[in-house]
């Protein structure tokens, strides 16, 4: 169905007072965004993490007078109100809204993360000697498309590495773009564990999508026992990365390969540590503001 949008721009104010004058005028949803390009990359635990400048939009059924909605909040909210602006948005499929911008993209030489039913132009995925690993994907609802960089930077750990015939462990799996990546690259096996159901739905999917459905196998994270892996993917947060070393070190055999991502900078270091008692850890690779970890099994 199609809504009315109200946005405004609240700027350093602190927005709860304008989201409940809102839901008292109707609106049906309440979005924050950043109105400076502030970005928040890691919130502390239980805070609730918002931009120095916010710009808040609202949804309002498409029969909604907007005289009523200004109304509604000149009554509730401190003079003067913010700049506002009414449009009506027509009908979509809003959760897929977002892919209509999204083209295929590479990784190191091979591989190519595509969207359903787009293909990137022969001649950008010819090169001497290198056949191009196209992965045709759909996130739905879940994390994990390329372009963030700490997707990107475990696909180019994989399009480089050797991964044929190996067992892969994909935890915190998103939209399994990384498990799929590893068996299009060759892998024999690639385990795909998250905690959202989202996810899971998400990575299916894709599996059946890309022709690799029978060599995915799913699971709710944390699992039971598993069998011990040759390589671990894992792009979460640096917080449960830590948490996890003990765990990680169990899925692996001796010189098994670790890909860890989802840390910033000024994180690494403490990660790396963490992991030194059963891992030899590379040098830490950048992209902007984060860093992939590689490390290396020790014999068990």
């Amino acid at each position: 169905m199609p809504f009315l949008q109200l946005t405004l721009t609240v700027g350093e104010a602190d927005p709860a007072q304008y989201e409940e004058a809102l839901l008292s005028a109707g609106a049906a949803s309440i979005t924050l965004e950043d109105a400076a390009d502030d970005p928040v990359l890691e919130p502390a635990p239980g805070s609730t993490p918002l931009w120095p400048r916010v710009r808040i939009k609202a949804l309002f059924a498409a029969d909604t007078a907007p005289d009523r909605v200004l109304a509604a909040l000149q009554a509730e909210l401190p003079q003067p109100l913010p700049h506002l602006t009414f449009e009506v948005l027509a009908d979509r499929v809003w959760e897929r809204e977002w892919l209509k911008d999204f083209r295929p993209m590479k990784f190191g030489r091979r591989v190519w993360i595509c969207p359903g039913g787009q293909q990137p132009d022969s001649a950008l995925t010819r090169e001497a000697g290198v056949e191009p690993c196209l992965i045709e994907l759909d996130p739905g609802l879940a994390f994990g498309t390329g372009t963030h960089p700490t997707t990107a930077l475990c696909l180019e750990w994989l399009d480089s590495a050797d991964v044929a015939g190996k067992q892969v462990i994909d935890y915190g799996c998103g939209s399994g773009v990384l498990a799929i990546a590893a068996l299009k690259l060759g892998a024999a096996h690639a385990l795909a564990l998250d905690i959202d159901p989202q996810a899971l739905t998400a990575a299916r999917d894709n599996a059946l999508r890309n022709g690799v459905a029978d060599r995915l196998a799913m699971e709710f994270a944390p699992p039971a026992a598993l069998e011990r892996a040759d390589i671990v993917l894992a792009n979460i947060l640096a917080g449960p990365l830590q948490e996890l070393a003990p765990a990680f070190a169990g899925l692996l055999i001796g010189g098994g390969r670790l890909v860890l991502s989802g840390i910033l900078r000024e994180q690494a270091a403490a990660v790396a540590r963490r992991y030194a008692a059963w891992f030899d850890i590379a040098p830490p690779t950048h992209r902007d503001d984060w860093v992939r970890l590689d490390g290396v099994r020790r014999a068990c």
